[in-house]
Parts: C-alpha cells; structure tokens; sequence
C-alpha cells in the first residue's frame, strides 16, 4: 500500500470515516478486497455517491485519477462480486454490481456534478476507456 493510501486510512479511521485535504468534506469509504493474484487483502480509499434513498448503497469509480487504465482494485471487486467496506464508524459486507448504459451514465454525471474532478477524468479518458461505476450494496443476513 502506498505512503499516500496509508495515511489517507489512518487518517478516515482517526476520525470516524472524515478525511481532510483534497477529500475535505467528500464522503469517503474503505473498500477491503482480495487481490485476485496476490491473494492478499486489500483496502483502497474511495470517494462514494450515496444513494439518493437508499442509505445501504454507494457508488465507487474507478478513474484512477483519469488515468488511461483501470484500477487494479476495480478488477479484484467486479472478479469477487463482494468485498467489505468501512463507513463512518461500521464495517459491513457488501454485494458489486457493475453499472452500464444510462444507469452508469447518470450516476458518473451526478459525482461530476458534485466534484468536477471527476468531469476531468472522463475528459482525460475520453476515447481510450468509459471510466467503470460500481455499486457497492450492503449484504444482510439472510
């Protein structure tokens, strides 16, 4: 894990799931994944987009800064279907869904919306790869 990722962890759970600097006020999210070659388990920061009813959902994107490939992380996620997050104070399991067509379209506008960085991605990536929408769903017990 990198310097930069360590400190932003230390730093959500320090202060029950709040982050500072370029995350100011932006909802944050752990994400505890398998690496599917590694083996080892994972935990990447993420900004989200909450639902807009339904507080058992959240939607991760896998810019990776504009980047002109995908997250190693995005691939672990969609290869397990699940993973755990931590929000705030709770860790909790959750289900991944990958978006497409209008449903990923009109979420990706909405984070653009809120925080144009992320119309910067998109820009950055345009013609090379459509930036992947994940929507990370709470598992209950059955």
């Amino acid at each position: 894990m990198s310097d930069w990722n360590a400190k932003v962890i230390d730093e959500f759970r320090a202060n029950e799931g709040r982050v500072g600097g370029p995350f100011a006020g932006a909802p944050m999210v752990l994400v505890h994944h398998r690496g599917r070659k590694s083996g080892r388990e994972l935990v990447n920061p993420m900004m989200y987009l909450p639902h807009e009813t339904d507080d058992d959902v959240v939607y991760v994107f896998a810019s990776k800064a504009g980047a002109p490939d995908n997250p190693a992380w995005y691939y672990n996620l969609v290869t397990a279907g699940h993973a755990t997050v931590e929000r705030g104070t709770e860790t909790y399991p959750v289900r991944v869904r990958e978006l497409s067509g209008d449903e990923r379209d009109q979420r990706y506008d909405e984070q653009a919306r809120r925080y144009p960085g992320f119309a910067e991605y998109a820009q950055k990536t345009a013609g090379i790869r459509t930036i992947p929408v994940l929507e990370l769903s709470r598992e209950t017990a059955a």
